[in-house]
């Protein structure tokens, strides 16, 4: 088939959740060389999860022509499209105008996913609606599980991410500045929690902190991504919300607990079998118990 081409926009957990599609791409076309075309550094878990033979970045100011219809497009970047013979595309293209460009440099074949996640009830888990653009050529998805691989020599201390890219889904800080005075009581002496925290956090997580200091407790501020697989295979468990690094932690298989709120989680809930969720009463995260979540976190250490 030659080489062929997956792109796939979107932030950290929408790249997770697509690695099962790109992994079936790579699986079902053997003879292809494939290779992903996104934003970095995510498209590098393409390359770690074994899915793709080489990956580009698409930050580049030459890619913009093609969303216009009939635009005069950047040769270096038109030479590299005519090298593929089919391209998969999960970017957002109503008029078709990217398709046409991708066209016009030689591109036989491109098939066009889905954008965007459909969210209602009873809807299929994304991985799976995801992974639908792969059935023009007869590829259908068994495995919508994401996985990142790692070496885990040692599993030590528990990671926990307390924020999210919405508010609306974050457990109350309150619960979460009791929750780890609770959880360091849990764990053994010389184990420690490492907290995440990135630009959504930035203008409250000090604040969270504080109430910390004389406890086991170490901030990671601002991680490079692919240091924050590591730490996070690294460790025994992993506690965080509706969020890119709780799919990261998922898909390097570490132990999860997972806070729900008003989000769907037949849809977006990692699917791993060492995921526990947890959803507030009527998808309200301010009515999920403190106990409940340290109840199923205690499960998770114990193994009981």
């Amino acid at each position: 088939m030659g080489k062929v081409l997956a792109i796939r926009g979107g932030a950290l957990g929408d790249f997770v959740l697509t690695l099962p599609a790109l992994r079936l791409i790579s699986e079902g076309l053997p003879s292809a060389e494939v290779e992903v075309l996104g934003y970095r550094p995510m498209v590098e878990l393409a390359e770690r999860a074994g899915v793709a033979r080489r990956t580009r970045a698409m930050e580049h100011a030459g890619l913009a022509p093609f969303f216009a219809p009939g635009a005069r497009l950047d040769p270096e970047w038109a030479d590299w499209f005519s090298g593929f013979s089919v391209v998969f595309t999960w970017l957002y293209d109503p008029d078709d105008y990217f398709k046409m460009n991708l066209a016009r440099c030689g591109v036989e074949t491109v098939f066009q996913g889905i954008p965007r996640v459909e969210d209602s009830e009873g809807s299929p888990h994304a991985c799976l609606q995801l992974a639908e653009v792969c059935q023009g050529l007869a590829l259908w998805l068994e495995d919508p599980v994401p996985r990142i691989p790692f070496v885990r020599e040692r599993c030590a201390g528990v990671a926990v991410h307390p924020g999210s890219g919405s508010m609306r889904k974050n457990w109350p800080r309150e619960h979460w500045r009791e929750f780890v005075v609770e959880l360091c009581g849990l764990l053994p002496e010389g184990e420690r929690v490492a907290v995440f925290s990135g630009e959504a956090e930035e203008s409250w997580i000090d604040g969270l902190l504080e109430g910390w200091g004389s406890l086991p407790v170490d901030h990671v501020r601002h991680p490079a991504l692919g240091d924050l697989a590591a730490s996070l295979a690294g460790s025994r468990l992993f506690v965080g919300h509706d969020s890119g690094v709780t799919h990261l932690a998922a898909a390097c298989g570490v132990p999860t607990v997972t806070l729900f709120g008003p989000t769907n989680p037949g849809v977006w809930a990692p699917p791993q079998e060492h995921v526990k969720v947890l959803r507030g009463a009527k998808g309200d995260l301010t009515k999920l118990p403190l106990a409940e979540v340290l109840a199923a976190v205690r499960r998770m250490l114990t193994g009981s």
